[in-house]
């Protein structure tokens, strides 16, 4: 559907690959096309849940506690239905289902009455209009809004009481982003305080800040050394071995591409991640001296969701639109396969390990256009579009994009999908991934036919951190209403001949 990437002149100003890994490189799929991928680390759901669920159980119970003591038996049942739900609005609206790593009802208590006190006043309006002869009393009134807070906040100091045990038990692999020494004080602290839930069991540095290499050992003075982690296979081993559940940044996540991408990466994985030290203070909201805080670094927790990948829903819609398109293309497929044995000789397909989601290599599938002379010149040069070995059909197939047909097959496979970022080499892959630390970050979704990169012209000689900057642009911002209008944006290209 878009166009094979056809910038050998490109690929010539990409810097040449180091002879060992440099440490923090970007995330992405190991160097080399012979190696094996390692698995993409599992999501770190499920975290986040067992401390919301016991905090909404509280507030709800609280709740109808004070109705049946304030109502009585008789009104309490009908206002049971929008008490608990108008009150977990409004704290939810607050934050405080959102706790920072080490929480005290007690903080919370002024944001808990004032919440408390809208809930029981609007409770209170709606049952004068409703039962006059029912009205509360402003002493009742002020009674159920005391009551109600004291319930909810005893509620609460339950749950952080056994969160904190719960903690001190079992705490959650974490790792921590930044440099010495500001790292190794924080190590320090997450293991002496392991009430806030963490414990350290790596530091990432970035490659722009001082380095330490992957075999380095980070001392910490009240636990073993913490291993410095510098290359994605690095990283990706330790997420994967120790279950890691929160990461902890002690500098700006978004002052350098490296970090941009580290932080890209741990988003998407469901991982929680904390801001701490001066970075929490001087990004965002001020930290609040009571809760917001490890052991007096301020600390606070990223406002982040995963991007939306469409998961069924983008899978459905592959299936539906490449199975209708191969069956109503295929007597041109028929077409396209017999003009090139007859035009090329034998061996109509040709076929090509690409790099995909989450770093697994597959074989595409394309009509050949070209002979290369072996495999090494398949997988390590650019061809290009005057390419004196190609026929008048394969450039005819080229400027068409007919020869991208069989990807289809790719996208029924699972492969593939009809819209995301451009399957690469992996040749092409490792010089990229060294060029551009955000690179990694594209195979966070299944690669695609076409994507909002190629609809920008972003083909052939055209620059890498720029597609790769449209690239995390899509996969952040996914919805189905994007890939219909990238489908109907390829079209258009193609109907107006836009290939090579």
């Amino acid at each position: 559907m878009t166009t094979e990437s056809a910038d050998a002149h490109r690929a010539a100003r990409v810097p040449p690959p180091p002879a060992a890994p440099r440490p923090g490189a970007a995330v992405g799929p190991p160097r080399g096309p012979g190696r094996k991928t390692l698995p993409p680390p599992r999501p770190g759901r499920g975290v986040r849940r067992r401390t919301v669920a016991p905090l909404l159980a509280a507030d709800a119970l609280a709740t109808a506690a004070t109705a049946l003591v304030v109502l009585g038996t008789v009104t309490a049942p009908a206002a049971l239905a929008l008490l608990p739900a108008g009150l977990l609005l409004l704290h939810s609206h607050a934050g405080l289902y959102r706790p920072g790593p080490a929480p005290r009802a007690l903080t919370e208590l002024p944001t808990l009455l004032g919440r408390s006190a809208v809930c029981w006043c609007a409770a209170a309006a709606v049952l004068a209009a409703v039962r006059p002869g029912q009205a509360l009393s402003p002493a009742l009134l002020a009674g159920a809004v005391a009551g109600h807070s004291a319930l909810v906040c005893g509620g609460r100091a339950a749950v952080y009481r056994a969160r904190r045990r719960a903690a001190r038990r079992r705490p959650r692999a974490t790792l921590i982003v930044g440099t010495d020494p500001a790292a190794r004080q924080l190590a320090a602290v997450l293991h002496a305080r392991p009430e806030s839930g963490m414990r350290p069991v790596g530091v990432i540095t970035p490659p722009s800040l001082p380095p330490g290499g992957p075999v380095d050992a980070l001392p910490c003075p009240t636990g073993p050394p913490l291993p410095r982690l510098g290359s994605a296979p690095d990283i990706t081993r330790a997420v994967i071995q120790h279950t890691v559940r929160d990461v902890v940044f002690t500098l700006p996540p978004y002052g350098d591409p490296h970090t941009a991408a580290l932080l890209r990466r741990f988003i998407d994985q469901g991982s929680a991640v904390w801001l701490a030290g001066a970075a929490a203070a001087r990004e965002g909201r001020t930290p609040q001296a009571g809760t917001d805080h490890l052991w007096g670094f301020a600390c606070r927790r990223l406002e982040t969701a995963p991007p939306r990948h469409g998961g069924g829903s983008k899978r459905l819609l592959d299936l539906t639109l490449a199975a209708s398109a191969l069956v109503f293309t295929a007597p041109l497929l028929l077409g396209c396969a017999l003009a090139v044995r007859l035009a090329d000789g034998p061996g109509v397909l040709f076929r090509q390990e690409r790099i995909g989601r989450g770093g697994r290599t597959f074989t595409l599938l394309k009509f050949r256009t070209w002979q290369p002379c072996d495999a090494q010149e398949a997988a390590t040069r650019w061809s290009l579009a005057d390419e004196r070995r190609m026929s008048r059909t394969g450039r005819l197939l080229r400027r068409t994009s007919l020869d991208e047909l069989p990807q289809l097959w790719n996208v029924l496979r699972g492969e593939m999908s009809l819209v995301g970022p451009r399957p690469e080499r992996p040749f092409f892959v490792e010089q990229f991934l060294r060029a551009c630390p955000e690179y990694g970050a594209r195979h966070r979704m299944p690669v695609g036919m076409t994507g909002l990169a190629q609809v920008h012209g972003l083909r052939g000689d055209t620059s890498i951190e720029d597609r790769t900057r449209f690239d995390n642009l899509y996969i952040d911002s996914w919805s189905l209403r994007l890939d219909l209008l990238i489908l109907l944006r390829t079209v258009a290209s193609v109907v107006r001949l836009e290939g090579r």
